[in-house]
């Protein structure tokens, strides 16, 4: 049986959006994108929201609109995208990583305390696979922290967790600001894209332009009232707008975005209930989150991950890996020597983990063929090993 690792749910009706752009003269970020941050502004009960055409990119308009200098330092996990240290380096910033708890895959308040230093300039906990960081005790922390030199921000990365909740909050309550993605395997897509939210009103003005090269207009503004606008360019940005032909996919993506999260509960706890007596790694649910599941790990132990794999591709099914730590990588490894040796538990996990297929309209028998796929020639390949 073949199963593939994900399928996306748009359909031929969502290109109806789609048309009705390419039925104006306007195609790049103008009213389509508009009334979308005003839905997610809404979603999320914040002030702000920006529309980007990446995570990467939007986390990097926001970053250069703190106008970080040599030797700010942005504290970020071990266990994550290599996006996530990436866009620190881009602006300028150093990366500064720590390690995961072995069983949620988190970084926490304890682990970050000790990396802050009065260079720190942010912290960026990473929601992996779904699950919400604290976010609320991450904020204590940093604001009693004695070395601390001014306020220091907190960035939830929520590539993610769009849906999800930690103790009835959602992203962006109690951080500075929250970057989201909708790439192609989100649980919310357009193909490529995310967006930021956000409180604070100068920060939000900033990251507008530094979201279009440092510009002061996007281009409907510069042709507000039916006529050219002049326009400046008020400090160095990147190029991170969304047009209006990708952001007419995400209104109904939004809109049922929670009634969705269901059906992902649903696969993700059939993994759970049929996994949970075997010798396989499983991700610890924190008891406070409501994750957004949005894939499905397990961790493949005594050094068997690898093979698993082609055991698994042999079969017909299709999985992949999520993530090796990002000090591991050859650029940070030879840029931060050591730095992989300090987060022990983000190395082990890069070894064990796979992600097994995982999407809401998975069938039920191609998951139960995973499963018993693993249950009859993974778990004796761990056993004998």
């Amino acid at each position: 049986m073949k199963v593939d690792f994900y399928r996306h749910e748009l359909t031929p009706d969502d290109a109806a959006a789609i048309a009705e752009v390419l039925a104006t003269p306007f195609l790049t970020t103008g009213a389509v994108a508009k009334q979308v941050e005003e839905q997610l502004a809404a979603y999320f009960d914040l002030p702000h929201a920006i529309l980007v055409n990446s995570w990467t990119n939007g986390a990097l308009a926001l970053l250069l609109a703190m106008d970080l200098e040599p030797g700010d330092e942005v504290v970020i996990p071990a266990m994550t995208f290599i996006a996530t240290a990436n866009v620190v380096e881009l602006a300028g910033g150093t990366p500064v990583f720590v390690d995961c708890d072995p069983g949620t895959l988190l970084i926490t308040p304890e682990s970050i305390r000790p990396h802050v230093s009065e260079r720190t300039r942010a912290v960026m906990p990473v929601h992996m696979y779904g699950q919400m960081a604290d976010v609320t005790g991450i904020r204590e922390m940093l604001d009693a922290h004695p070395r601390r030199a001014g306020h220091i921000a907190l960035i939830e990365d929520c590539a993610h967790c769009f849906e999800g909740q930690r103790e009835g909050y959602r992203p962006g309550r109690h951080s500075d600001a929250a970057v989201f993605s909708f790439y192609a395997t989100k649980n919310i897509t357009c193909g490529e894209g995310g967006a930021i939210v956000m409180s604070d009103e100068g920060w939000f003005r900033r990251a507008l332009e530094t979201r279009l090269h440092g510009m002061s207009a996007i281009a409907v503004d510069r042709f507000a009232g039916g006529r050219y606008n002049h326009w400046d360019m008020n400090r160095l940005g990147t190029k991170a707008n969304l047009p209006d032909l990708l952001a007419a996919l995400l209104p109904r993506q939004i809109q049922t975005i929670d009634a969705r999260l269901e059906r992902r509960q649903a696969v993700a706890n059939r993994y759970r209930d049929a996994l949970a007596d075997g010798p396989l790694r499983l991700v610890t649910q924190v008891q406070a989150c409501k994750s957004a599941e949005h894939i499905f790990p397990i961790g493949i132990p005594r050094g068997q991950r690898d093979a698993a794999i082609a055991m698994l591709n042999e079969a017909g099914i299709a999985v992949t890996v999520n993530y090796r730590p990002v000090p591991s990588m050859r650029y940070y490894s030879t840029k931060y020597p050591g730095a992989d040796a300090a987060c022990p538990e983000s190395a082990l996990w890069g070894e064990e983990t796979l992600t097994l297929p995982f999407y809401p309209a998975l069938p039920r028998d191609q998951q139960d063929y995973v499963i018993d796929t693993i249950r009859t020639r993974i778990y004796p390949l761990i056993e004998a090993a």
